[in-house]
């Protein structure tokens, strides 16, 4: 091989490439060979600091525009994958001030810098962005630009915290790193963040004129009275950064270190030298590499980041669904259609039986929407055009040509099989039947079909557009096609899916449900309705077990027990008081009686105290202990070790995810079974049988766990 020909291949390998223009601007482009969307990484620092050389040498370049080589991505943000190399945090911490170092360097060139953004700007992206002189963004709807390291238990650490402050002020900083939440590129430009939105078409040219212009530099942020009572004083900015924390401790718990971080560097940068700042950002960031914390929550990035790339089924693609129908326009019908127009952008057709229920569905479209458009994160016309896409019938009209029917009527078995019936008389002979039910099991829905192969489980959870997860489950006769068909529909649906067995309660209601009966069984031990909610909360879950109940309905809980009972055992057997709960109509949030007051003018939540009377109950323990909040969350692990071992799910991992985006395990704990190894096998099953000699059999340590505390085993080897 000649030099030449190694010379070449150096070239082609580069990830950044200067692309000269005749007007003097020199387009400086990043595409990260072989990957779908750029990412920044450690080992390109050499290669960026060899290209801002050679820009600072050649005098004929008189302006630059930052871009990216991918068709639909700017910059998706920094690798995740580079942290696990670091050993130390003061390794870590070096990682940070280099990626500072080197915006550094390109923040301090002579000459214009502009990025032009287009796609997914997120973390170390929006930070590369942000060093430049001005930013230019497309008014696309893939343009997406924030900082989410805060999901990671991170926080940006490329000056990030230094330099956002700066452009949209402390207020929406903290609003923006404190959430992860991301801006469209009319959000952008009215935050200050962005100098001009443009369509894709002319982004380039608009941002070679700026660089041009002689205008690159950050537009004067218009300040109200209050930002400079609040933010152009240090009493005002004191009220601001102890407003912030005291919000951060009270929906954190505690047990989330990277928000107060951001605030403390947000703080240093603001207050004292920009130097400071950036040191203490660097610090604070090689310390939360290394904590326990963002170490579970990037291993559960990385999870789902490898779920994405699975088929349903090995070896079996799917086919693909350009038509979908919903049975139902209640809450569920109405959520399923609304993600299948939104995000799997299909076109979408609700049958009810009456013209309310669909109009009740489209409404419910209709007011997500509209929120999105007041916010400015959507056009008008885009709803518009996504709201086109849902249509409603109360006849099978336009069924014919459906590649998959979700059903979501109500819990009925009968019903149910009378659907799949007339779905196999009205639809075609490949038409999916997939089964939005909770608890019957889908073997028995298909009982009477035609075409069994045809029919499976799809349940979601409530609210649809807001919860992430699916259950997906098979019938024994169900097709391999089908099940990779609706895997695929479902994370059209920007649904994270797990398949796992037809057994009553399937997964996330099988371990929920053992939860939810301590809780019960503590409340009718004294243990006071906001004890027990609290103490939950405080252990990370995001509301407690009575507020669920009452969230999810008082009567669908009484519903799945007995079924959970019938088939698994008495451990599932909700406690025999409850049903006084029914008798009195409290089902919940939806008739505005359940353990919580509807008919206040409070902002906060209330306990209804006739409950107690209901039951029967003398209230003692206004405090509920760690033990007891312990005796609720190992039911729950226990019950995720069985359903590993009778193969309920396929593995550790989808159960984690389960448990995680399904009914909201604490995610700093990483799910039942990352949870399990890390207090080990062998301290839950001593636990469980403490617990089993002391209040029964209900907490026998399953055969699984037993034998992995015996070997002193893991789930994650």
């Amino acid at each position: 091989m000649t030099d030449t020909t190694n010379i070449e291949q150096k070239e082609n390998n580069k990830t950044f490439s200067l692309a000269r223009q005749e007007n003097g601007i020199a387009h400086l482009i990043m595409d990260v060979k072989g990957d779908s969307m750029n990412t920044l990484k450690a080992e390109f620092a050499d290669e960026i600091a060899e290209v801002l050389k050679e820009i600072r040498e050649d005098k004929t370049i008189i302006g630059l525009v930052l871009t990216s080589g991918k068709a639909d991505s700017f910059v998706a943000g920094a690798d995740v994958h580079m942290l696990a190399n670091c050993t130390t945090a003061s390794e870590a911490t070096a990682l940070s001030r280099q990626g500072q170092m080197i915006f550094d360097q390109l923040e301090n060139l002579s000459i214009p810098v502009v990025a032009a953004i287009h796609g997914a700007c997120l973390g170390g992206g929006l930070e590369l962005a942000m060093a430049c002189h001005a930013r230019v963004c497309s008014d696309s709807p893939k343009t997406a630009l924030g900082l989410p390291e805060v999901q990671l238990g991170l926080l940006p650490g490329g000056g990030g915290t230094q330099r956002l402050p700066k452009l949209v002020g402390i207020q929406k900083s903290l609003d923006m790193m404190l959430t992860g939440k991301q801006l469209r590129g009319i959000q952008a430009l009215k935050a200050g963040l962005v100098n001009d939105v443009v369509p894709n078409s002319v982004l380039l040219k608009s941002a070679e004129q700026l660089a041009l212009s002689g205008k690159a530099k950050p537009k004067a942020r218009k300040l109200s009275m209050m930002d400079k009572l609040l933010e152009g004083n240090g009493l005002g900015r004191s009220v601001l950064f102890n407003k912030a924390t005291k919000m951060v401790l009270s929906q954190t718990k505690g047990n989330y270190p990277a928000p107060l971080k951001i605030i403390d560097c947000i703080r240093t940068g603001v207050e004292q030298a920009p130097s400071k700042g950036y040191q203490v950002e660097a610090d604070h960031f090689g310390q939360l590499v290394m904590s326990d914390v963002s170490a579970q929550l990037r291993q559960v990035f990385f999870a789902t980041t490898d779920m994405k790339k699975e088929q349903g089924v090995e070896g079996v693609a799917p086919e693909k669904i350009t038509k979908a129908a919903v049975l139902g326009g209640g809450l569920m019908g109405g959520g399923i259609a609304f993600v299948t127009a939104t995000k799997a952008n299909l076109p979408v057709r609700i049958k009810d039986i009456s013209h309310q229920g669909i109009s009740y569905a489209l409404k419910y479209g209709y007011d997500l929407l509209n929120k999105k458009v007041k916010r400015r994160f959507m056009r008008h016309s885009e709803m518009q055009s996504q709201l086109a896409l849902i249509t409603g019938t109360t006849d099978y009209t336009g069924f014919s040509h459906m590649d998959i029917v979700v059903e979501a009527v109500f819990e009925d078995l009968t019903l149910k099989q009378n659907m799949v019936a007339e779905i196999e008389s009205h639809c075609k002979e490949g038409t999916i039947f997939a089964s939005n039910t909770s608890s019957l099991p889908i073997g028995k829905i298909a009982e009477k079909a035609l075409r069994p192969e045809n029919v499976i489980g799809l349940h979601y959870f409530s609210p649809v557009d807001k919860m992430p997860l699916v259950e997906i489950i098979p019938n024994e006769k169900t097709s391999d096609q089908t099940i990779s068909t609706t895997v695929a529909f479902a994370k059209q649906q920007g649904k994270t899916p797990i398949v796992v067995k037809d057994k009553a309660g399937f997964y996330v209601n099988r371990i929920l449900a053992p939860y939810m009966n301590e809780a019960a069984i503590l409340l009718l031990e004294g243990c006071s309705i906001e004890a027990l909610d609290k103490a939950m909360v405080k252990f990370g879950f995001p509301i407690g077990p009575m507020q669920l109940l009452d969230e999810v309905g008082i009567d669908v809980g009484a519903k799945i027990g007995p079924i959970l009972q019938a088939d698994l055992g008495d451990r599932f057997a909700p406690p025999p008081a409850f049903s006084k709960l029914i008798d009195d109509g409290r089902l919940g949030k939806k008739t505005k009686k359940g353990f919580y007051q509807y008919n206040t003018k409070s902002k906060k939540k209330l306990v209804d105290k006739s409950v107690y009377t209901l039951l029967g109950l003398q209230v003692s323990n206004t405090k509920v202990t760690d033990a007891q909040a312990e005796r609720c969350v190992y039911m729950m692990l226990n019950e995720a070790a069985r359903c590993l071992d009778e193969n309920i799910i396929r593995n550790a991992r989808d159960g984690d995810i389960g448990a995680l985006f399904g009914i909201g395990f604490p995610p700093f704990l990483g799910g039942p079974f990352q949870y399990m190894d890390k207090i080990g096998a062998i301290t839950v099953v001593s636990k469980l049988k403490q617990w089993q000699a002391e209040f029964g059999d209900r907490f026998t340590p399953c055969d699984a766990l037993v034998k992995m505390a015996e070997q002193n085993d893991s789930f994650y080897k």
